[in-house]
């Protein structure tokens, strides 16, 4: 499934849970694809993943059924959906990010869960090792709290003078705590004091960021469904305060971020068809080992730093995966 074509269908999006019902009358094993965030927050994604799988003999309608559900970064949607899911009996579900892989875990034991994305899955207790996740979890682990020092690094060399960096989190994901740690180390590290803004709920941004007006020098935001749902309020913020920013995938800096660094998410959700393709044949998620990416995309919003007034070196450039203008 194309790009374009996804899109297309977000407008019809309340419609997949019926066609997703009828497809079940025919017995197919039916995944259950779980979206923490919104259609057009994973119009990337999804299709990756969808695509991945008819390549490896799954194919929607015919030798698999789905059933979509988004929350649309409202977090007391994710205990709604898993329980949904739980009794509709589906075969897997298919999620990302720590949140809504919790609530799934606590919705069901025994149904396969199979995450895209997960921040530390031995520190939440999701798996009992990476080798052997030992319990009804496996994915994939993106490592991004490790990743932090480098983030910090790339703002500090085209923003030299920063000293004081806002810390912007969704503090019920459980791998917030985590993160901020190394953040804060990694600040120390450089000599940077770390101001924490917190947030549980959309309606939360807009002040908390208004308390940050003249108290920092750069802006680092934690990767979370919630966050990636409100990106482009983000962005436009911090755009008027003139405050440059970094982030965990190039989700944001599409949507007019400065910078960000992680891993290719598109390319995990790819991976992720593996993980199901091999439960659909017979495998358990207990003995299926949680991988860790190994290649990390830097991704610049030319454009942006120049709206924020940041001249970028062609050497800084040159550094970067991509280069969005």
């Amino acid at each position: 499934m194309k790009r374009r074509e996804f899109i297309t269908l977000l407008g019809g999006a309340a419609a997949w849970p019926l066609a997703a019902q009828a497809q079940q009358s025919t017995k197919l094993p039916t995944i259950g694809f779980f979206g923490p965030s919104t259609p057009s927050a994973m119009s990337q994604w999804v299709p990756a993943f969808v695509q991945r799988l008819r390549e490896l003999g799954w194919i929607e309608g015919r030798t698999v059924a789905f059933e979509y559900r988004f929350a649309e970064g409202r977090s007391e949607r994710l205990a709604e959906i898993a329980a949904e899911f739980v009794r509709l009996k589906v075969d897997i579900i298919v999620t990302y990010a720590t949140p809504p892989v919790v609530a799934a875990r606590q919705a069901t034991a025994t149904i396969p869960i199979v995450s895209a994305v997960m921040g530390d899955p031995v520190g939440t207790g999701l798996v009992a090792s990476l080798a052997r996740p030992g319990g009804n979890v496996t994915g994939l682990s993106t490592l991004t709290p490790d990743l932090a020092g480098k983030r910090l690094e790339l703002l500090r060399e085209i923003v030299p003078g920063i000293r004081r960096l806002a810390f912007l989190a969704n503090v019920s994901n459980p791998i917030t705590a985590l993160e901020r740690s190394h953040v804060q180390a990694a600040a120390g590290v450089l000599g940077l004091e770390v101001v924490a803004l917190e947030i549980r709920r959309s309606e939360d941004i807009a002040p908390v960021l208004e308390t940050l007006k003249g108290r920092a020098h750069a802006l680092y935001v934690a990767g979370d469904p919630l966050i990636l749902t409100n990106r482009v309020r983000i962005n436009t913020w911090s755009l008027v305060a003139q405050l440059p920013a970094i982030f965990n995938s190039r989700e944001y800096v599409e949507a007019a971020g400065l910078m960000s660094y992680g891993v290719n998410w598109t390319n995990l959700f790819r991976r992720s068809a593996e993980y199901v393709d091999k439960i659909l044949r017979g495998a358990k998620p207990a003995d299926i080992p949680v991988e860790q990416p190994t290649k990390f995309d830097f991704v610049i919003n030319l454009s942006t730093a120049k709206a924020l007034g940041l001249s970028i070196p062609e050497s800084f450039l040159a550094r970067a995966d991509e280069v969005i203008e």
